[in-house]
């Protein structure tokens, strides 16, 4: 069985958006050599979150306004105290509620997706790098 990591390292230029970074993984892929396995993409900073889904302007606004009605930006909210306190605790449950991984069927060479399906990163607190681990194994 083969292996095959990679880091990706995105920066949005606003404050929350969504990135489509299908191409990207694909070129992992591609470099990987794997045919037949699992790729894994992984999102490692608790306020960003990546999931699949089709890649529509107008669908992309709205699920951004609906994570915003149900966890508001509020920069002075926080939790915990000292050490453990968490600000911009908006960015956290964002993410919380798109999740921090996609695990997708390789077959063929070819990234598993259904009609429209593209690989989608979202930023919930931008402006600064941010990376994305796609990890590949099989044969």
């Amino acid at each position: 069985m083969k292996s095959f990591r990679k880091d990706l390292w995105y920066v949005y230029p606003e404050r929350q958006g969504i990135i489509n970074i299908t191409k990207d993984v694909q070129e992992c892929l591609k470099a990987s050599g794997i045919q037949e396995g699992i790729c894994l993409i992984n999102t490692m900073n608790v306020t960003a979150g990546v999931y699949t889904n089709s890649d529509e302007e107008p669908m992309n606004a709205s699920f951004l306004e609906w994570l915003e009605k149900l966890a508001p930006h509020n920069p002075d909210a926080k939790t915990g105290s000292g050490e453990t306190e968490i600000s911009f605790l908006d960015t956290h449950l964002k993410r919380t509620v798109i999740g921090r991984e996609v695990m997708l069927a390789v077959t063929k060479g070819e990234i598993e997706l259904g009609t429209w399906e593209q690989i989608l990163y979202f930023e919930f607190d931008g402006k600064r790098r941010k990376r994305v681990l796609v990890k590949i194994i099989g044969e």
